[in-house]
């Protein structure tokens, strides 16, 4: 465990020079804490805090540029740059160390590394996935591999943006209830751009996709949904929340409060106003506009789904991805 948390915070450097901007204002080198970073009124933001958020580049995280641009942030004092990771476990040295204040990813990373040794915070939620009807998430899978669900999955590879994270664990979930063997499905790494070609390639046999990739997979006539794992496995699992260091939140409590309070704010409102939010995308993710406009989202909401975290800890104690359940209450910012 200690040489896994060992690697874990060595690869915060490297984890930092992956980091590219996708937000609002210039990517500057992120500072140690917003306490300690040069104040926005140096860059002429007045007397805003600058606070650095890590970001995931798929749909939901322009729920943050749309608290951005609508001044909600700045209404509470913070002016957020925002950078972006390839997956939320990938971002959490970077926030242990430092090198970002915030983050928002999976919910099961997070609770991943506290059991792990790291101090993390769960400071908000963010966004849930739909329990019924067309979800958020999905498997796909090429019509003619004859796989059609989740039972069918026993024996294939399935590509995955992280291992040892929500997808792969939803989806074994997923496949025992349907009466496959999950230890028997394979699971590979690698972004969700790259997904769709390694699926047409016959390199994988199914792929977990979120929107707007999952929206674009099933166009092509070529692909079937296998299925919603989340809602198979867990339904209205929370996809992401948001997250700080426990050292961070300690030093700059009024920091992380002004955040939770701009956090819970950003995100009723984009959740009541999606198509203002959908708006952004083609900027914030160079996606084509129409495809934008008809783009389903997930549920946005700032409130910590502490129930459903917990059941999410059983999975992972029934997988062995942890050896004990843990403690929600304790890893949530008061």
């Amino acid at each position: 465990m200690k040489r896994h948390l060992a690697k874990l915070l060595a690869a915060s450097a490297l984890t930092a020079l992956a980091l590219t901007g996708c937000g609002s204002g210039s990517l500057s080198s992120p500072a140690g804490t917003a306490d300690t970073a040069p104040s926005a009124a140096a860059a002429g933001g007045g007397d805003l805090k600058k606070v650095t958020v890590g970001v995931l580049s798929i749909a939901p995280s322009v729920a943050l540029q749309y608290g951005i641009d609508e001044g909600i942030f700045a209404d509470h004092g913070l002016a957020v740059e925002l950078q972006t990771g390839q997956g939320g476990a990938a971002m959490l040295p970077a926030v242990s160390t430092g090198t970002m204040n915030f983050s928002v990813g999976n919910p099961l990373s997070v609770m991943l590394a506290v059991n792990k040794g790291l101090d993390m915070k769960i400071v908000t939620g963010f966004s849930n996935s739909k329990a019924d009807g067309e979800d958020i998430n999905g498997v796909v899978a090429a019509k003619a591999s004859g796989i059609a669900s989740f039972a069918d999955l026993e024996g294939k590879t399935v590509a995955v943006n992280t291992l040892k994270t929500q997808g792969d664990l939803t989806i074994m979930e997923s496949a025992a209830k349907a009466g496959a063997d999950p230890a028997k499905i394979k699971f590979v790494e690698m972004p969700f751009p790259d997904m769709q070609a390694q699926l047409d390639r016959g390199s994988v046999d199914a792929a977990w996709l979120p929107q707007p990739f999952l929206g674009k997979a099933l166009a092509d006539t070529k692909n079937a949904l296998v299925g919603y794992p989340n809602q198979t496995a867990l339904p209205g699992l929370p996809t992401m929340v948001s997250f700080t260091s426990g050292n961070f939140a300690q030093q700059n409590a009024d920091t992380v409060k002004s955040f939770k309070e701009a956090m819970e704010e950003t995100l009723a409102k984009a959740d009541q106003n999606p198509d203002q939010v959908r708006a952004l995308l083609p900027k914030f993710m160079n996606m084509d506009a129409a495809v934008a406009q008809k783009l389903k989202m997930e549920k946005f909401d700032g409130e910590v789904p502490a129930a459903v975290l917990s059941d999410l800890g059983s999975l992972m104690v029934k997988y062995n991805y942890v050896d004990k359940e843990p403690d929600v209450a304790a890893m949530t910012v008061k």
